[in-house]
């Protein structure tokens, strides 16, 4: 049995885009758990979109057997976190499993939005804190510039610091012992009843639920009866294990470990991330706290292609809220699309995620509706309710005030970019609070702003006007009052349901021109003419129109009088007003996604 001085639990956090896959790599290489020849890049991202992306979106955890300079073997069970604002939620789980943090630097961009708020998120769970500079190989680094920013933005000892390139392996041997020496080892009693935490948890369609689990008191054997606390559900453990890149079977977890268990749990909301698992026969007092509970900002509609696929669908999500506890969903329906679910997501970036992740992981063809946020709706009556489908939204007349949430944005930039960056936030209506120079090169800004308006374009063109430098962190902080208008789109006169967007009223007409130009684009032509509109209650405020496909009735007359050509013409004409009547727009599912874009996309 592994004795727990002999283990290390770290993960690593950093800002998006500092190098933390490329130095899980070099780790990883060192331990020697991956042959050369069958190596690969980003080896922790196991889907394809992670890849394709260059992002994490999943934390993933590898023990890595290490022997330090002083003869000892060491286990280091690590957990590669993701860096983008909108996977918070993964890397406070990641945290919450760990006793140590490597915080990773980047030399050429020095501290960002994310590397402080991850560094709060660490020391909020007591984890000890290790600063690690990143990128030294790069022209462009600065390395007694980023040392600087570490002792004065984050308050470490930068004589800590250690200087890395993950990219060439130059240091890790040096961060290797580093972390055997500074991270302390994990707390617990072997001898006492079980107590593990869920922190993750994925879907074999042969093995039913792998429930990734830290044990912090107690064993976990295999053949044990196991119970999860949260609802009482009881299983036998048949199979125990830790992670060295595939899973690798184990006769027992012991206190301290990071591992998993399959129980057999084909049950899919029998496990829930950040519940406690423990033993049957002796079970632990209480269970351990869990994770904070997750609040989606941004909401959305799934709805199947096939209204037949919908069981499916459902299925799909559960296996996928397993992976990714961070997704809320409900059943919906329209009258547009069917039978669906509302879903909360914790951003943009997270819907795309969930999206493709439906499309490539489950085979499902969904169409999404445009995303909006939680608004609070003050009526008449005096009654108050939440609305973040516009399905819901009341009349008109029978409201009083409306209320939309607004956001606290920290962002910092070079200072060489900072007019175009407040003219965004400007255009976005923040209203700045607060401008501090960190140093002579960067510059911190706190704004104001709602939360819809950073939902479609705002992060995207933050980094193309700073050139990738610019970086953005937000916390949800109160309701204000807005002018909110419901905008209906009509196809041949007729609402689509599935297309309404809440929008601030003064933003409508922009609005509204943008999304009936991009469906005029999509949708496919017909014998008759397509309207396509937009409307705020009756009145209309923009209008697009899909020309017919016309046949020439003149082609047969050769010559002849001109009231026979009239006539063909006139002819055509009632056939094409009897055909616009009962003819029917076919969506295609391009049209939903084109909604979602903005105009420089």
């Amino acid at each position: 049995m592994l004795e727990t001085e002999y283990i290390r639990n770290f993960c690593i956090i950093a800002h998006i885009d500092h190098g933390k896959s490329t130095l899980a790599d070099r780790l990883i290489q060192k331990g020697l758990l991956v042959e050369d020849r069958n190596f690969q890049d980003q080896i922790l991202d196991t889907m394809d979109i992670e890849r394709e992306r260059g992002i994490t979106i999943k934390s993933q955890a590898v023990r890595i057997p290490y022997t330090a300079k002083n003869g000892k073997e060491y286990v280091l069970n690590l957990v590669d976190t993701p860096g983008h604002v909108d996977f918070t939620y993964e890397v406070s789980r990641a945290i919450s499993s760990c006793e140590g943090a490597v915080l990773l630097v980047d030399a050429t961009q020095g501290v960002q939005a994310q590397t402080l708020s991850n560094m709060y998120l660490a020391l909020e769970h007591n984890l000890r804190i290790l600063p690690v500079i990143n990128k030294i190989d790069m022209a462009a680094a600065d390395l007694p510039g980023t040392k600087q920013q570490i002792e004065k933005d984050l308050g470490l000892d930068p004589a800590e610091c250690i200087a890395v390139s993950a990219r060439l392996g130059t240091g890790v041997d040096d961060l290797f012992e580093a972390i055997v020496a500074k991270i302390p080892p994990p707390g617990g009693t072997p001898d006492a009843p079980l107590r593990a935490l869920i922190f993750d948890c994925h879907y074999d369609p042969y093995r039913g639920v792998v429930v990734h689990l830290r044990v912090f008191e107690g064993r976990l054997r295999r053949g044990m009866k196991i119970r999860f606390m949260s609802n009482g559900a009881e299983y036998w453990a048949e199979t125990v294990g830790v992670f060295k890149l595939a899973l690798a079977e184990e006769p027992e977890l012991s206190a301290g470990s990071v591992g998993y268990i399959i129980a057999g749990v084909k049950t899919v909301s029998d496990v829930r991330v950040g519940d406690t698992v423990t033993a049957s026969e002796n079970p632990c007092p209480e269970a351990l706290p869990g994770f904070r509970e997750v609040k989606p900002v941004v909401f959305s509609s799934i709805y199947p292609v096939d209204s037949n696929d919908y069981e499916e669908l459902k299925l799909s999500l559960e296996k996928l809220k397993l992976n990714d506890a961070s997704l809320m969903y409900e059943k919906d329906s329209s009258a547009a699309l069917g039978f669906g679910f509302r879903c909360g997501f914790l951003g943009l970036l997270h819907l795309e995620v969930i999206q493709e992740r439906l499309e490539r992981e489950f085979d499902q063809a969904v169409i999404f509706t445009a995303p909006s946020v939680k608004y609070k709706v003050r009526l008449k009556s005096g009654e108050e309710l939440f609305v973040d489908n516009p399905a819901e939204y009341p009349e008109e007349a029978k409201i009083e005030a409306a209320e939309e949430p607004y956001i606290r944005a920290s962002i910092i930039t070079p200072t060489g970019f900072l007019g175009n960056i407040m003219t965004l936030c400007l255009e976005k209506r923040g209203v700045q609070t607060n401008m501090t120079y960190l140093d002579e090169k960067r510059v911190e800004l706190i704004y104001d702003m709602p939360l819809g308006e950073v939902l479609f374009d705002f992060y995207d063109r933050l980094k193309s006007l700073s050139r990738g430098y610019g970086s953005f962190d937000y916390d949800i902080t109160e309701y204000k009052p807005t002018e909110l208008a419901k905008l209906d789109i009509l196809l041949n006169g007729k609402a689509v349901d599935a297309l309404s967007q809440l929008v601030f009223r003064e933003k409508a007409y922009d609005r509204a021109r943008t999304v009936c130009e991009r469906l005029r684009d999509e949708i496919p032509r017909q014998q008759f003419k397509i309207p396509i509109q937009g409307a705020i209650g009756s009145q209309i405020i923009a209008r697009e129109t899909v020309n017919a496909l016309r046949k020439d009735v003149l082609a047969k007359c050769y010559g002849g009088d001109i009231t026979r050509k009239r006539k063909l013409l006139e002819k055509q004409k009632e056939g094409k007003k009897r055909m616009k009547m009962v003819g029917d727009v076919e969506l295609p599912q391009s049209a939903f996604l084109a909604v979602l874009k903005t105009k420089d996309t």
